[in-house]
């Protein structure tokens, strides 16, 4: 039960931080006077990250407070709406005021129907399906009904919609995964196919959320995703293998761990929560992805040599010859790196202090032996 005192505190607290963000997003940027804050920080005994950690949200909520009504409501189908982006999408496109349907394998018998009557078809199923699925879908569409997909490959796919249907067509990627709760600072690829306009309240929904829109050919994108997801879901793969193989305690090892270790093991507990179907989709979906990742294991052959030769000198030259290619953007990615660990470090913080504070009542209903 929270006390009276402290919700009559957080309306407050909210009524200000309403007030915060729409002078914010009024106003020119502004740049506080850092002595005068910490002063007054000191003064009321409240700590400098709570106060930061206010700062960059309210900043960062003016990128989705921009208002947007569409046009008029969409008639929206989505085939997989019941699968995890496929739901993300269905409620953004209905908290925007469209009106969704879903059409899953089950439910086939009403694809004359929802698909006939649709305005915008957004194709959201695994990769392996998708191109028979567009297939099965295209014969329902009339001429002037959009067609979209979300797929992580791109060329193969704009081909097929744009073979299978003649009205307009658009590829999109969201360069996110489940848990991401709205577009804001997510990247979405697109890739232009036909009649690209009819599209447009669509692309406006994304970005007025807070969305970044990155146009690009296929060709281009699938360049990209041989480093962006093949290769990083193979490494994240391995070493979750690796550590399992080892016999490693993940749990102890936590005791142990830096701040940059725990981030990885969260990242490699992420993917092995996930189904697996989608990983060994995205490593193993195209001939390109599986020849870099074979590229990728004999760069590490040729690394793990040079460790075992204990050929330090060789190893200087590696790492000097590739800074380069990281260098200029090291100072941002530090920046970033760092307010992910002081964030993970409140978010344990504030887990143990609640842990700590559950652990006396606990304690009380305990029976003495």
């Amino acid at each position: 039960m929270i006390p009276l005192s402290l919700k009559e505190i957080d309306r407050e607290i909210i009524n200000l931080l309403s007030k915060r963000i729409a002078i914010l997003n009024d106003s020119l940027p502004i740049q506080a006077e850092s002595g005068d804050i910490t002063q007054l920080l000191n003064q009321a005994g409240v700590p400098e990250f709570v106060w930061k950690s206010i700062t960059i949200s309210c900043a960062a909520a003016i990128a989705s407070s921009t208002s947007f009504t569409p046009a008029k409501p969409r008639k929206v189908t989505i085939i997989g709406g019941n699968g995890k982006l496929g739901s993300f999408f269905s409620q953004q496109l209905s908290h925007a005021g469209h009106n969704v349907s879903i059409l899953e394998h089950n439910n086939w018998d009403e694809a004359a129907q929802l698909l006939g009557k649709a305005e915008l078809v957004l194709v959201c199923v695994p990769i392996e399906y998708t191109i028979s699925v567009i297939q099965q879908a295209a014969p329902y569409l009339k001429a002037d009904t959009a067609l979209a997909d979300i797929t992580s490959v791109k060329t193969p796919i704009v081909q097929e919609l744009l073979k299978q249907h003649k009205g307009p067509v658009l590829s999109l990627h969201p360069m996110f995964g489940p848990g991401v709760q709205s577009f804001l600072s997510q990247n979405v690829i697109v890739c232009p196919g036909r009649q690209e306009q009819v599209f447009k309240w669509l692309l406006d929904l994304i970005e007025s959320s807070g969305g970044k829109l990155i146009a690009c050919t296929p060709e281009e994108h699938d360049r990209m995703m041989i480093a962006i997801q093949a290769i990083r879901h193979f490494t994240t793969f391995s070493l979750g293998v690796f550590l399992a193989e080892e016999g490693i305690d993940i749990s102890r090892s936590l005791e142990f761990s830096s701040p940059l270790y725990r981030l990885e093991i969260d990242i490699v507990s992420r993917l092995f929560a996930q189904d697996p179907a989608l990983s060994v989709d995205i490593m193993s979906a195209a001939t390109e992805r599986r020849q870099a990742i074979t590229r990728l294991v004999e760069t590490y052959s040729r690394l793990a040599q040079l460790v075992e030769n204990q050929d330090e000198a060789a190893l200087k030259r590696e790492f000097a010859a590739t800074s380069s290619t990281f260098a200029q953007g090291a100072n941002q990615a530090v920046a970033e790196s760092n307010h992910i660990i002081d964030s993970l470090s409140l978010l344990l913080a504030a887990k143990v202090t609640q842990t700590q504070r559950t652990a006396p009542s606990l304690a009380k209903t305990t029976n003495p032996v």
